[in-house]
């Protein structure tokens, strides 16, 4: 079952499709509720729930077909994800966990990323790392920001796992998070992952023939599966320092969708990249004599 969050995603979707397929405005659906029309905007956004009887309500006006109308039903039961953030999940800031969800139930993730590697395919000690020299480091912390991150790992051994894709920056690679030793363990881990059936891993050499700043720009695209027909939902995760963005519109996608494909052209192919992978680690970072 889908996390609450993506139930209210996908809910939302489906309603504004229905809407648009009746040839109705949101200020004809606040009326057929008798609310305000931001009511009906965070409802389509997924920013909030609604009841049976008002679900009912908009979709007999809708003209919608009863079997569309038993699995809204179906999404509309989710429940608050109230508790799902207690514990070392806490680390995770509120702007984040609308992440961890849509990751959590995506059938395809696509990143990119231009210095530090991505949080799935990071060893403890590179987490551990990371955590210890963050401007917002909290010793106290630590421990439970090493063991959230690593929950989030499971999703690429699960029996069902994503396709997930990665386009990494040479950076990446060569930029030392923690010891040498713990360079060598990520590398190699790396190296192992990209082996996986489920995992395409592409690297861009800093020699690559790209246009300048390209690389620099660290994004997610992930894809959630809807059933039967139902257009599957497509979002790109931007993350800053203190916030992240979330772009569902489909020239946003698109246009992410196309600097992804102009990186993934740049970089060198899956066996180019292992190479590349195994001689930094090789050459950088052997164990000292």
């Amino acid at each position: 079952m889908a996390t609450p969050t993506v139930r209210r995603l996908q809910l939302g979707n489906e309603l504004r499709h229905a809407r648009q397929a009746a040839g109705l405005e949101q200020a004809d659906a606040a009326r057929i509720l008798d609310c305000a029309t931001t009511k009906i905007s965070r409802l389509e956004l997924g920013q909030s729930g609604i009841t049976k009887g008002d679900l009912l309500l908009l979709l007999d006006e809708y003209g919608d077909t009863q079997e569309h109308k038993d699995w809204l039903l179906e999404l509309a039961r989710a429940r608050s994800a109230r508790g799902r953030w207690g514990g070392y999940r806490s680390v995770f800031p509120d702007w984040f966990r609308q992440y961890v969800d849509l990751e959590t139930d995506a059938s395809d993730i696509r990143q990119a990323r231009g210095e530090i590697m991505p949080g799935i395919l990071q060893t403890e000690a590179y987490i551990r790392a990371l955590e210890t020299s963050s401007p917002r480091a909290d010793d106290s912390n630590v421990d439970a920001a090493v063991s959230a991150r690593l929950e989030r790992q499971s999703i690429l051994t699960r029996s069902t796992p994503p396709s997930a894709s990665f386009v990494l920056s040479e950076s990446c690679l060569r930029r030392q998070i923690g010891d040498r030793g713990v360079m060598r363990q990520q590398l190699d881990y790396l190296y192992d992952l990209a082996l996986e059936d489920n995992i395409h891993m592409q690297v861009i050499p800093f020699d690559a023939q790209t246009y300048a700043g390209a690389i620099s720009y660290d994004f997610t695209i992930l894809t959630i599966p809807s059933p039967g027909t139902t257009p599957d939902l497509d979002f790109v995760y931007v993350e800053s320092f203190d916030d992240a963005r979330y772009l569902d519109s489909k020239e946003a996608v698109s246009d992410y969708v196309s600097l992804w494909n102009r990186l993934q052209a740049a970089a060198v192919g899956p066996r180019e990249s292992l190479e590349l992978i195994r001689s930094v680690a090789e050459q950088s970072y052997a164990p000292e004599t």
